[in-house]
């Protein structure tokens, strides 16, 4: 087996790296969109707890996913972390994070009076499962999937984000 030349070592990293980073950034969107649907059923919410329940929903999901690769990483490979794998850990769990961005930026503009806040949420909503539809495009075209391929793969995601909020709607939440 060849191990092969090192542009294609780099490229399968960056690869990689892209699809840890692409990884976190569909876990996150997934568990935001709980949250969300939460809070703009609630009707009661304010612009503090919004932002507060948003923004510890993202921190939280990254320190669990920190805390679990610190905890994985000596039973995987019989040592603690290095620094270069901590830093590697903390590059690829960053879309946890930012993933809280735009839902923040609509409970922002809420807050200086641009539109309600529940009105902020669901358009919230609907920006993470258009994201999910768009990943799915993105990773159907990128497959050679063609253009109809990709449109598939894309609704099928933003149907995964659709149950999600189903679920939520369902439970009454």
């Amino acid at each position: 087996m060849t191990e092969g030349t090192a542009p294609q070592i780099a490229a399968q990293e960056r690869a990689d790296v892209l699809r840890e980073r692409l990884k976190e950034r569909i876990y996150a969107s997934l568990t935001l969109l709980a949250v969300l649907v939460g809070l703009a059923q609630n009707g009661h919410a304010s612009h503090l707890g919004a932002a507060a329940s948003v923004a510890v929903t993202a921190l939280g999901l990254w320190l669990a996913t920190l805390v679990a690769d610190m905890q994985a990483h000596p039973v995987a490979h019989g040592r603690m972390p290095r620094l270069a794998e901590i830093r590697h850990t903390l590059f690829v769990s960053s879309p946890l994070l930012t993933s809280a961005a735009g839902p923040l930026l609509l409970i922002g503009l809420s807050a200086l009076g641009a539109l309600h806040l529940t009105t902020a949420l669901w358009i919230a909503v609907g920006s993470e499962v258009a994201s999910l539809a768009a990943w799915g495009c993105a990773g159907g075209l990128r497959t050679g999937a063609g253009p109809l391929g990709a449109l598939v793969v894309g609704a099928l995601n933003a149907v995964i984000g659709m149950g999600v909020v189903a679920v939520k709607l369902l439970a009454g939440h």
